[in-house]
């Protein structure tokens, strides 16, 4: 009798295990393309990022030239004269502004150098310590000076910044946010509506600005500037000034 075979049965090959030499270089090449591509996002700037490093290299031909037409423009015009559009947009809206109603720009020109005393013929009639005219400097900066004419000359609008644009050999310009608070735009934006309040009228003048609280010395952060209130000069004379009563 003949012997019958059956189905050819084909086993299948198992697979091979990879190797720890080969999962390891898998590894390292997919945290280098994630490397890559995370390089690439981070890399990618915006439009206000271009314009800011532009800003940062003023000694550039382009900045160089750029800033001389300016300024001599800017020489033809009045001391405090308002702007369209904001010179650097990219500061301008870090610092609070908004192209929207209620926020205007104005360009505010202060005279360089320091200060000299105003007194008749240079004659200080007073005690010796108060003897000088020249090399007088002033506590606060071009910057808040800036702010505090802006503020003067538009009572009805209140300060929230400011930031440099230019400067020459006598003057140097800034440009002033401010924000019309008796606007419904402000008064229904809970971003900026704070500034409404009363208690923030003229707050350039009390050293409530960026600018007037660096010049108080109340930028600082930190245990080591808990006590420099209201200012850090304040705070000085409070710790080296010997006070005795009368009848002790």
């Amino acid at each position: 009798m003949k012997k019958t075979r059956g189905p050819l049965v084909i086993s299948q090959p198992t697979p091979l295990k990879p190797s720890l030499k080969t999962l390891l270089a898998q590894t390292h090449s997919l945290r280098q393309s994630s490397r890559r591509q995370r390089h690439r996002e981070t890399t990618r700037m915006g439009a206000y990022k271009y314009v800011s490093e532009i800003w940062r290299k003023k000694q550039s031909d382009l900045m160089n030239f750029v800033s001389r037409i300016r300024v001599w423009q800017y020489r033809q015009e009045p001391s405090i004269v308002r702007v369209t559009h904001p010179t650097r947009p990219d500061k301008a809206r870090r610092l609070g502004y908004k192209a929207k109603q209620g926020y205007v720009i104005y360009r505010v020109r202060v005279r360089r150098g320091g200060r000299k005393r105003p007194v008749a013929k240079g004659i200080v009639y007073g005690k010796p310590t108060n003897q000088g005219v020249t090399q007088l400097k002033f506590q606060r900066s071009k910057r808040s000076v800036a702010e505090e004419r802006a503020g003067r000359k538009l009572g009805g609008l209140k300060v929230l910044n400011s930031y440099w644009v230019n400067e020459d050999s006598t003057y140097k310009y800034f440009e002033v946010i401010l924000v019309d608070a008796a606007h419904m735009t402000i008064q229904n934006d809970p971003r900026i509506n704070w500034i409404c309040d009363p208690v923030h009228k003229h707050r350039e003048l009390r050293g409530l600005t960026s600018a007037g609280k660096k010049c108080r010395g109340l930028q600082g952060k930190g245990h080591l500037h808990h006590k420099a209130r209201p200012s850090r000069r304040a705070n000085w004379k409070r710790n080296n000034t010997l006070s005795l009563r009368r009848y002790r």
